[in-house]
């Protein structure tokens, strides 16, 4: 089952990609590559990266507007 945030990447992940290194400056674009049906590992990059919990990343993530 997709995740909002999942459907919303796929045509505007380089955006969100700007808007997660705005709020988490530490991410680098090797953090944040996107690949479909590998997001479950792109939030444990993050997650790893910001010490933020995954419900933190995934609500930011489902957060942002396009």
């Amino acid at each position: 089952m997709s995740k909002p945030w999942q459907d919303k990447a796929k045509g505007n992940w380089n955006i969100a990609k700007g808007k997660l290194k705005q709020k988490w400056g530490e991410l680098t674009n090797d953090d944040l590559d996107y690949v479909e049906g590998k997001e479950d590992e792109l939030l444990g990059k993050i997650q790893k990266r910001t010490g933020e919990t995954k419900e933190s990343v995934n609500t930011f993530l489902n957060d942002l507007k396009y």
